[in-house]
């Protein structure tokens, strides 16, 4: 679940039976009709008996065992809530299970969620606005707490200055490279395009019967295109608007520079490989832009094989990197009581120790600037200095637009993308059908949005 960057894609039959069923009682969101409604006012505490919440997520395996810790913790300090964790499988089957229960009317009190989500969420008044619990004085954080959560996971999680969710697991795309390979060739780590070329190019070889490939895209590039059009200089799809941008001089270049790299087979795709940490970690390819999050997967993949480091992803005219991974919300539907038990679990989860624990033992990244310097973060990335090249592009992160219909045009953009890289089609014909097929899918999803 960590790896997760392609993006997922709405059901949007299923949203077309929310708006009918949920009734529009919620704001509208970026690019949407209508007026934000009020905070949802902290309920006064429960008199008597724990309150239960549910909290839905696709956290597995360890991931999940450290989240039960710190729900553990949390109910230790507060016996008058219980929180039931309830794993629902991927980030497809939670997405599609919430939208289902919206439907049934059985939504839990809070969940994981994306933010690209949140925005159909708002449209169909199913997510709480948080601004009130963010605000209070007893249980809310000051403006100095507030703003020590990093800037780029703040922004992503408002909709017209308002909160409807807050960063949780939170990812970014960094290079891994094979630092023996580039030992011999003696090369230092790429920082722009050019280096990055020149590198593959020269990490492109065979050597006792093994062909090395210089540069790994993951077979998500279609997702990280707009990293690629960002770097260029260009425009990807306007958040205010809807309008797709990429079919541009910016986006030409971007997408004739990636198709230059696989024609003259100094890059690669993951292929049947479904990501690159195996074929990086075997050492059949030299370097790689890829999840922050996928470092457990390389440490695994590389140990006993070869020698590794990471550093920030190479820029062009600029430095741009996305940050994805997942948020938090509370639905709704939940009573004042439950919302405001769920609001103290997440104040909780969010806290300057947990973030770095939950980094620390996850590969995600701190969601605050203060645990940076938590001694819990500090003497890990002390020994494992490749967790901390994420938080050196704070400064340059965006996020994904949050539009109605996002996540299908991801879907047209990602299939488009990658038959330019596999030689079906032309630069100028690729682009153009993407840039052209996410419009249809934007407009279609905000047409019903109103």
């Amino acid at each position: 679940m960590q790896r997760r960057w392609m993006g997922l894609f709405l059901t949007f039959t299923l949203l077309g039976l929310l708006a009918a069923g949920c009734g529009s009682t919620g704001p509208a969101a970026t690019g949407g009709a209508g007026e934000p409604a009020p905070a949802t006012e902290p309920a006064p505490a429960p008199s008597q008996g724990p309150v239960e919440i549910t909290f839905w997520h696709a956290m597995t395996g360890h991931h999940e065992e450290a989240l039960k810790a710190i729900a553990d913790r949390f109910m230790a300090e507060h016996p008058e809530i219980r929180v039931k964790l309830v794993g629902q499988g991927s980030y497809n089957d939670l997405q599609d299970k919430i939208l289902a229960a919206a439907k049934a009317k059985t939504l839990p009190t809070a969940a994981q969620v994306i933010e690209t989500w949140v925005t159909d969420y708002i449209q169909n008044g199913l997510v709480v606005n948080l601004d009130a619990f963010i605000r209070d004085p007893e249980v809310g954080w000051s403006q100095g707490e507030l703003d020590d959560i990093v800037e780029v996971f703040r922004k992503m999680n408002q909709w017209d200055g308002h909160y409807y969710s807050l960063p949780f697991s939170k990812s970014t795309q960094i290079l891994f490279y094979n630092t023996d390979y580039f030992s011999q060739k003696s090369l230092q780590p790429p920082t722009t395009w050019e280096e990055l070329e020149k590198a593959a190019r020269a990490l492109t070889f065979t050597e006792k019967g093994r062909k090395v490939v210089g540069f790994g895209l993951e077979n998500s590039v279609g997702w990280g295109f707009q990293m690629w059009v960002r770097q260029a200089g260009g425009r990807y799809i306007d958040e205010t608007t809807g309008k797709v941008e990429f079919d541009s001089p910016e986006g030409k270049k971007a997408l004739s520079f990636l198709r230059k790299l696989m024609d003259e087979k100094i890059a690669r795709l993951a292929g049947e490989d479904g990501y690159l940490s195996n074929p990086f970690g075997r050492g059949d390819v030299a370097m790689y832009i890829g999840s922050s999050a996928g470092i457990p997967f390389v440490a695994s993949a590389a140990q006993g094989n070869i020698q590794w480091a990471a550093v920030p992803v190479p820029g062009d005219v600029q430095k741009a990197v996305p940050f994805g991974g997942n948020a938090v919300t509370i639905f709704s539907s939940a009573s004042p009581e439950e919302q405001k038990a769920a609001w103290l679990f997440i104040r909780f989860l969010l806290n300057t120790d947990n973030t770095a624990y939950w980094a620390k033992e996850t590969g995600y990244l701190p969601i605050r600037y203060s645990a940076l310097e938590s001694p819990i973060w500090k003497d890990f990335v002390k020994d494992y200095p490749a967790n901390n090249v994420g938080t050196e592009q704070f400064s340059y992160g965006y996020f994904d637009p949050r539009v109605p219909g996002f996540d299908a045009a991801l879907k047209d953009i990602q299939a488009e993308v990658m038959a330019v890289l596999i030689g079906e089609k032309g630069v100028d014909e690729g682009l153009q059908q993407a840039a052209q097929k996410a419009q249809a899918a934007i407009d279609r999803a905000m047409k019903r949005s109103r």
